[in-house]
């Protein structure tokens, strides 16, 4: 088991920032900007006939659904990267710079999800956006393994097995979409649906980890 990094990594505070904050400040920045700049892909020309602007319109709904796909996405990210974050007594170099690697890959979002839309009965573009969300999950789900003991030192309080709970469920989601990148060279659009299984996964994780007797 990977050793907790408050043993292998001495804490190193930043002024008078507690904790994790400035990681926070910037992360909370760049997934604004990355939830922002997905909407470029969304246009329809101006000054089109009937016609024409109906074919538009209709030709910018796959568009829509890839914004709509990568907006609720990175809003989990968001959410999840901060539910991380603010359990977190002390900002360390492990944990600044899996932080970077992720908000990295969060701020690429907009081209991937660029190419969802444009390319979706592409093999290569629907992997390489299967690559990017399986990534930015196993950073997350990387965080939480390495901090489990800094933050929790009882693994059996609730606190801690909630933690693993939500270790497990983002475990699951790079587990499909992992799947799904070869299954995208078979099927592209079965690929795709094979991420709704997200849903179902994350509840039973859920669900069958809160059933099981407390040690």
């Amino acid at each position: 088991m990977t050793e907790p990094v408050a043993e292998t990594d001495p804490p190193r505070p930043h002024g008078n920032d507690p904790g994790p904050a400035r990681l926070i400040a910037l992360s909370d920045g760049i997934f604004a900007i990355a939830m922002t700049l997905l909407v470029i892909n969304v246009a329809v020309p101006a000054d089109l006939p009937a016609a024409a602007f109906h074919k538009a319109l209709n030709d910018a709904l796959p568009s829509l659904g890839a914004f709509a796909l990568s907006f609720t996405l990175i809003a989990g990210f968001w959410r999840d990267h901060r539910r991380i974050l603010t359990t977190l007594p002390v900002e360390t170099t492990v944990v600044t710079r899996l932080t970077l690697l992720g908000l990295g890959l969060v701020a690429l979002l907009p081209f991937p999800t660029g190419l969802l839309a444009e390319y979706a009965s592409q093999p290569d573009a629907v992997a390489l956006y299967a690559s990017a969300m399986a990534a930015i999950h196993a950073v997350h789900a990387t965080l939480l393994l390495l901090t489990q003991r800094q933050v929790h030192p009882s693994p059996t309080s609730p606190a801690a097995m909630a933690r693993r709970r939500f270790t497990a469920q983002l475990g699951s989601s790079v587990l499909v979409f992992g799947l799904s990148i070869p299954l995208a060279f078979v099927n592209t659009k079965a690929a795709m649906w094979f991420w709704i299984t997200l849903v179902p996964a994350h509840y039973v994780i859920g669900h069958y980890r809160r059933r099981l007797p407390q040690p």
